[in-house]
């Protein structure tokens, strides 16, 4: 049992430093090519994983194959405070996801969904000026909207609408105007407004033809990026659950692997 745990360990680990030098060097790449904030601010995460999974992985391998008690510790502590960060953290996605999720927007188009329907948490963060400007930046750079010219356009005597199924919700809340503004499709990002037209919906004063506009500013883009988020959050969620019961097994063998160095430690002091 000795040598299995620390054997098992060191693989594991060994493994895993192979696994963060391309994800680090990707890391680094990026952040040079990186020509927007928002680019930095997606890539930056890459670096972050490389460099705390090179830390790590070198700890547990040293520590298992040189029997070394003390990074071995360093390993199972570092571990531990992953593992709790990673289960907090799937917590807290179900939690902010879960109110209104007894229907799919496959079901609703975008305009039947509001703010409301949303987790209190995720409100604050779009209806923020600084974060949603970030979140722009993001979706114009990611040119969310350009390829919008590949959709269905059903346009007849009496509405223009696009073929909701093949679009995600942040296409159908960016990219074009409301349904109830009943505005008049000539292109897929180019709506005309009809004449001395009043309007409840605010989305539909908002929307703009420029493509670095478009409907970005409307509440409808901010429901649609807050139900793909939603979608993609609870995705995790579930993936984020699987890894935890992975990450706590190995962190068993760990703890075994951390016992046995102690002890052998003990024999060879007292032999």
């Amino acid at each position: 049992m000795v040598r299995c745990s620390n054997i098992v360990i060191g693989i594991l680990n060994l493994f895993t430093l192979i696994l963060s030098i391309p994800i680090l060097l990707a890391g680094v790449a990026m952040q040079k090519q990186a020509a927007t904030e928002c680019e930095r601010w997606l890539d930056f995460p890459f670096m972050v994983v490389g460099i705390f999974l090179l830390v790590v992985s070198l700890a547990g391998l040293i520590g298992a194959c040189c029997r070394s008690t003390c990074l071995l510790w360093l390993y199972l502590f570092v571990m531990f405070l992953f593992i709790i960060s990673l289960f907090v953290f799937t917590v807290f996605a179900f939690v902010v996801t879960h109110k209104n999720v007894s229907e799919a927007i496959s079901n609703k188009g975008i305009d039947d969904y509001k703010l409301g329907d949303y987790s209190k948490w995720l409100q604050r963060k779009v209806n923020d000026t600084k974060t949603w400007n970030k979140i722009k930046s993001c979706l114009q750079t990611g040119k969310v909207c350009s390829n919008n010219n590949r959709h269905k356009f059903l346009d007849n005597a009496f509405k223009s609408v696009v073929d909701e199924k093949h679009t995600s919700a942040v296409e159908r809340g960016c990219c074009k105007p409301p349904n109830e503004c009943n505005f008049v499709s000539e292109s897929p990002n180019v709506w005309t407004k009809p004449e001395n037209a009043t309007y409840n919906n605010p989305d539909c004063d908002r929307w703009s033809n420029e493509e670095n506009t478009l409907c970005y500013d409307c509440q409808s883009c901010k429901v649609g990026l807050l139900e793909d988020l939603k979608y993609d959050w609870k995705r995790l969620a579930i993936a984020n659950m699987i890894l935890v019961l992975i990450l706590t097994f190995i962190y068993s063998i760990g703890c075994c692997a951390f016992r046995n160095n102690r002890r052998n430690n003990y024999y060879r002091k007292y032999r």
